[in-house]
């Protein structure tokens, strides 16, 4: 049996060493576009900032592939499937064939139309090659702007302020971590975030990049700018579908995939960030991680299925810890059980919904999350939570 995998991120690894265990004498082949072999992405970051080098970034080394006897082929990009003749055509015209064939592309970048967004000095995150990019362009610039105040934009910004850039972030919504965090919650991580030094213009747009051949600054709708002689886009991604647009199978934001991670093709799956179950693309390691376990045990004969995940974050930002789970409930529609410390930059937020435990998120203090996640996860009865929440001084709002 000739078992294919496209991507070597987490949910194609996944798949690979589960393919193996579930058949010891199947071919097992990974290809991937970039020259790495499986590694960290959500420590990029890390990496930008020099704290890392690129070896402590690789999850594998060599001999990990070598003694599962999975072939990895590097620096090859996949333009096509075949499924037909079961097979795709790699750049070049030469081409492989398959049995099983999973696709773990991830997902890119999304670039905002802005004019003058191809100017140099313009980077997205997204691989270790746009990672070295951006190290080496930083080295001769003083100041930066992170166009999106999420998760990769905080780390990425951050990264750059450990090694002495001045950094401002322009974001869409008026909050930070709009995904992870409501108002009160960003207030106090925005607030303790700014003792480090990081500027924020929140509640923005953009409008047009500043500069003649080379990044400037940033020009917003409202008429006012921020300056900086790096732009880097974090504003969100979009799962890379591309080797399906040809297929004749419809596609959603991501590619469908029902519980056992399957397509509509014949004996092709999709897993992680690329793929879609139930309307949903998650685009978190924990949900890569779960489908290419799954994808990896069906692809190989077993039989599991993925069931969905309660969505859930969490992200470091100069020492600052925050996790947030389910329902954060932004426009305050549902009770909740608050605790707010803002010189310490503290804040904790359970979401109640029919009594029960349904989102939380745990800002600068971290107590009780093992418990609360769970709580999230099994929709618990706030009755069943009693003592543990008094524990965190939480009180009502409405």
């Amino acid at each position: 049996m000739k078992y294919l995998v496209i991507g070597n991120g987490v949910a194609g690894t996944t798949a690979a060493i589960n393919i193996r265990r579930f058949d010891p004498d199947g071919e097992v082949t990974i290809i991937t576009e970039e020259d790495l072999p499986f590694y960290s992405r959500i420590r990029l970051p890390e990496y930008l900032s020099g704290a890392i080098d690129s070896k402590k970034l690789a999850v594998h080394s060599d001999l990990w592939y070598e003694q599962n006897r999975i072939t990895l082929i590097t620096n090859k990009r996949v333009s096509m499937i075949d499924h037909s003749l079961k097979q795709v055509l790699l750049e070049g015209n030469a081409r492989m064939t398959y049995d099983k064939l999973l696709v773990a592309t991830g997902s890119r970048a999304v670039v905002p139309s802005i004019a003058g967004v191809h100017k140099q000095g313009v980077f997205t995150l997204r691989t270790i090659a746009d990672a070295r990019k951006i190290r080496v362009y930083a080295e001769g610039i003083a100041s930066a702007v992170i166009l999106g105040g999420g998760v990769l934009g905080l780390e990425i910004g951050n990264a750059l302020r450990n090694i002495g850039k001045s950094v401002t972030f322009v974001e869409y919504f008026p909050r930070l971590l709009p995904k992870q965090m409501d108002i009160e919650g960003s207030l106090i991580l925005r607030e303790k975030l700014e003792n480090f030094g990081l500027r924020f213009v929140l509640d923005a747009r953009a409008e047009e990049v500043l500069g003649n051949n080379s990044v400037e600054g940033l020009q917003l709708m409202d008429g006012s700018s921020v300056r900086g002689r790096m732009l880097i886009i974090s504003a969100g991604v979009s799962p890379e579908k591309t080797l399906f647009a040809n297929t004749g199978i419809a596609l959603g934001r991501g590619v469908p995939v029902n519980e056992r991670m399957e397509t509509e093709l014949p004996d092709v799956y999709a897993a992680g960030d690329a793929a879609e179950f139930g309307k949903m693309v998650y685009g978190t390691w924990s949900a890569a991680e779960k489908q290419g376990e799954s994808a990896g045990i069906n692809m190989a004969g077993g039989n599991t299925t993925f069931n969905g995940m309660t969505p859930s974050h969490s992200i470091t930002v100069a020492g600052i810890e925050v996790i947030s789970a389910g329902e954060i409930d932004v426009d305050r529609r549902l009770p909740s059980l608050v605790y707010k410390d803002k010189d310490k930059g503290v804040y904790k937020k359970v979401v109640i919904e029919n009594d029960c435990v349904a989102g939380c998120i745990l800002c600068g203090d971290l107590s009780g999350k093992k418990e609360l996640i769970s709580a999230v996860k099994q929709r618990r009865p706030i009755q069943d939570m009693q003592g543990m929440l008094e524990g965190l001084n939480l009180t009502w709002m409405q």
